[in-house]
């Protein structure tokens, strides 16, 4: 009996730990395969080189694209706390301690028909633009900005859910970082009557996430997509591309220039602050606005985000009329408190003579029109 009852537990341990291993191997696997998926495809070497090498901001020597200015990193000058990758698990000690404002948006929110313009900041760096009676969604991120739910968390929840997002003419794409480029919103638009455009080689990766080829407009700096009345410019900016740890610059990132009918519009993207800004403001200015970003600023890394004086900066060479401001208040990015960027650069914009628009999340604008608040101030 003794004998029968050891061989038993001995049994048993060997069936336990045997379960345990395939569970461990399941969850390795299923993790794996989420982590691939969410970093998209890339072109081959072969495509890469054949299609992008007649550009001078594609070299075919380290294959990838390259900034106009070389991103710097000073990692001894960081401040605000540990840059490390382990700063986006876990709740950000920078976010605010209060539900920040917003209208919960729903496709009854919408007209049928898009207006001539207006617009609406859904967070971060994700808009939708309604100009000539079409409808732009931008850089469409509605959940977290990393590949699994646990990295970079939302400080606050999205207004608009992507289920409920009403007609979409154009999705623009800025670059191919998290906080930009949403696998899940991809795939749900990817079968609608839509035309998307992106960054030259971004294609690829929205391709995999099922958006056919004729669907997706690739463009390199300077390259125009029109859509009915609207013409769309891609612009440069400095910065760099990648969703993993070997596709870096793999893909291009861009501003873009969007033309309508009697409006012409900014869209920064992610940049550091360069000449590009004033090469950009003589060829396509003068704009009636300008959206830049805002946040995302360190002298750890000093030349890939704005820092606040540099916002104000860009705004007078673009020759601007309008700021709107972008990226900001929805992830912690850089180290500092979530409302710092946005009271920094309100207050310059008020030193300079530059009139700024500032809706909370969801809110619907008529630029130029519509009044604002300071709706970050502490209620």
């Amino acid at each position: 009996m003794f004998i029968a009852q050891k061989l038993y537990l001995k049994l048993k341990r060997k069936y336990i730990i045997s379960f345990l291993a395939i569970v461990m191997l399941l969850l390795f696997g299923g993790t794996a395969y989420t982590l691939n998926s969410q970093i998209g495809r890339i072109d081959s070497v072969d495509v890469r080189q054949g299609e992008y090498s007649k550009h001078s901001y594609y070299s075919p020597v380290k294959d990838e694209f390259i900034s106009p200015q070389e991103i710097i990193s000073n990692p001894e000058q960081t401040t605000g706390g540990d840059p490390g990758f382990r700063r986006f698990f876990g709740t950000s000690p920078n976010a605010p301690d209060f539900e920040l404002p917003k209208y919960d948006l729903t496709k009854k929110d919408f007209s049928e028909k898009p207006s001539a313009y207006a617009a609406y900041w859904l967070g971060h760096s994700s808009a939708i633009i309604e100009l000539d009676g079409y409808r732009i969604l931008i850089d469409p991120v509605f959940d977290n900005a990393g590949p699994l739910p646990v990295i970079a968390k939302r400080m606050s929840v999205s207004p608009l859910q992507r289920e409920e997002m009403p007609d979409i003419d154009i999705v623009l794409i800025t670059h191919d970082h998290y906080d930009h480029l949403e696998k899940e919103t991809i795939a749900f638009l990817a079968d609608k009557d839509i035309q998307f455009i992106a960054p030259l080689a971004v294609g690829a990766r929205m391709k995999g996430w099922g958006v056919p080829k004729d669907k997706i407009t690739e463009l390199g700096w300077d390259e125009i997509a029109t859509h009915g009345t609207l013409s769309i410019t891609a612009a440069p900016t400095v910065h760099y591309s990648g969703r993993s740890y070997n596709d870096r610059n793999k893909t291009l990132w861009a501003s873009y220039v969007i033309k309508g009918k009697n409006k012409n519009l900014y869209w920064s993207g992610d940049t550091g602050y360069s000449e590009h800004f004033k090469e950009i403001g003589r060829k396509y200015g003068p704009f009636d606005l300008a959206f830049i970003e805002i946040d995302g600023w360190n002298k750890g890394w000093p030349n890939t985000h704005l820092f606040p004086e540099e916002v104000i900066d860009a705004c007078r060479d673009l020759n601007t009329r309008l700021l709107f401001p972008i990226h900001f208040s929805t992830f912690d990015l850089a180290l500092h408190p979530w409302d710092e960027s946005i009271a920094i650069v309100a207050d310059l914009a008020a030193e300079n003579n530059l009139e700024i628009i500032t809706p909370v999340m969801g809110e619907k604008v008529i630029p130029g029109i519509t009044p604002t608040t300071r709706w970050w101030i502490s209620p």
